[in-house]
């Protein structure tokens, strides 16, 4: 019996284009029970304002090393975990390759209307250490990857 599979359609076309699998691996809905126990177990609730503290820390540390001025206001409504940093007019592909070999550090770079940014993400595991790691390699390599204004 040769030919296209098929099956029964549903109520719902958007289902039947977006949902079929073939096989359906429900671990994820498993999971989510253990996921909600951690989080209270560890009062989430603090980890994610020691991680908004902590973006806010990058941020005033990568503006000492930079002169420039935040992208977004200060307040939670503005930034939780993630926020952008900038960064002085640079070739972000060789600051990022070099954070990367020197430094160990893998970090998103990324740029408007051209102007560079780093893209920092604080998760629970994260430290003010991995912030100072961060802003010490950036002082030792932004430096040497900056472009002269207009060139």
């Amino acid at each position: 019996m040769g030919g296209r599979l098929t099956r029964e359609p549903r109520a719902s076309r958007f289902v039947d284009e977006n949902q079929y699998q073939g096989t359906r691996d429900v671990a994820a809905f498993l999971a989510v029970p253990a996921a909600i126990r951690f989080m209270q177990e560890h009062d989430w609730p603090a980890v994610r304002r020691r991680c908004h503290e902590l973006v806010c820390y990058a941020r005033e540390q990568v503006r000492a090393l930079t002169g420039l001025p935040p992208a977004t206001p200060d307040g939670r409504e503005w930034f939780a975990q993630m926020g952008i940093l900038p960064l002085p007019p640079c070739d972000t592909t060789a600051l990022r390759g070099r954070l990367l070999d020197e430094y160990d550090i893998e970090i998103p770079l990324t740029s408007y209307d051209g102007q560079p940014f780093v893209r920092i993400s604080v998760q629970g595991y994260n430290t003010r250490e991995d912030v100072d790691a961060l802003v010490r390699a950036l002082g030792a390599l932004l430096p040497e990857v900056v472009k002269e204004r207009g060139g």
